[in-house]
């Protein structure tokens, strides 16, 4: 049994036992971003009622990962691209222990829309901290809110929202 902290179902934390399975072929990292992508801790998954709306629940992920060489643009602060990824990864995470808590199965989804705002730079050695929280789960479309702190240095690097979408199946050609 996974031994992530936070008050979710142990049927939740199951699906996150190996959440690095995602990034590997063959059981080596593979496909883009996986250096990254396995490197990334899961540290809490809870279910709480949403403060707005008491009748529903909202699930807030955290993760955590430190900066390194291969997450740096060329001035040594971290990616853009690389905040990008973090928002997208992290956030169809806690999407999809949602789907897990609400609906006993992991719904999974394809991005819809991102949108990131960048606040200030990490850069090589800083500690990040990543709270991924629910915003809608919609029948169709999904949303979450990501903030990546530098707990370093005690601020905000980049926060995004992202839509995500259960795909159509493909239509049969006669």
């Amino acid at each position: 049994m996974s031994g992530i902290p936070g008050n979710a179902p142990p049927e939740v934390k199951e699906v996150f036992r190996d959440h690095t399975q995602w990034f590997k072929r063959e059981g080596e990292p593979h496909g883009f971003a996986a250096s990254v992508g396995v490197r990334v801790a899961l540290d809490e998954i809870s279910i709480v009622k949403k403060t707005e709306e008491p009748t529903k629940d909202e699930c807030r992920l955290v993760c955590s990962l430190d900066v390194t060489e291969d997450m740096l643009n060329g001035a040594g602060s971290m990616h853009g691209a690389c905040s990008a990824f973090l928002i997208d990864f992290c956030s169809s995470l806690v999407l999809t222990a949602h789907s897990v808590a609400a609906y006993g199965k992991p719904i999974f989804r394809v991005s819809q829309a991102l949108d990131v705002v960048y606040h200030s730079p990490a850069v090589i050695g800083d500690k990040l901290r990543i709270v991924n929280t629910t915003i809608t789960m919609g029948k169709r479309a999904s949303s979450a809110r990501t903030e990546i702190w530098n707990d370093t240095h005690r601020r905000l690097v980049a926060s995004g929202v992202h839509i995500l979408m259960q795909p159509s199946p493909p239509k049969s050609k006669l």
